[in-house]
């Protein structure tokens, strides 16, 4: 049975970095895409950035294009994100997504595989 656990979240200033980690069990991860999602108290939840299979192909939001990166580890069923740069607009519980198959879209509707959340916060 798939399981995602995030990991990495945590209170960071204005201008800071972070590195989510979600580590995935009970699967072959080589053939699934993964993603990351974001939801802001009050917002619906949006697509941050998503990766295909073989990490060739990569999908980034408008919004943190430029600061954040999207990254696989197959060998340690691991996706990563890292985050520079971050601003206040960028809190919000970050969720790892994982969809078996051909990456099509970076869309919430597209993933059907959840973790739980880690919580990110930037603040002064």
């Amino acid at each position: 049975q798939l399981q995602l656990v995030e990991s990495g979240g945590g209170l960071v200033q204005p201008g800071g970095s972070l590195r989510l980690s979600c580590i995935a069990s009970g699967i072959t991860p080589e053939v699934y895409v993964f993603g990351w999602f974001r939801q802001a108290p009050g917002k619906e939840r949006e697509g941050v950035s998503c990766i295909s299979t073989s990490g060739g192909t990569t999908h980034v939001a408008d919004s943190v294009k430029g600061r954040f990166t999207i990254s696989r580890d197959n060998a340690k069923s691991t996706v990563y994100l890292q985050m520079n740069s971050l601003k206040p607009e960028d809190t919000a519980v970050y969720y790892c997504a994982a969809q078996l198959g051909l990456f099509r879209r970076c869309e919430v509707a597209d993933f059907d595989s959840w973790g739980q959340g880690t919580q990110v916060t930037v603040s002064s």
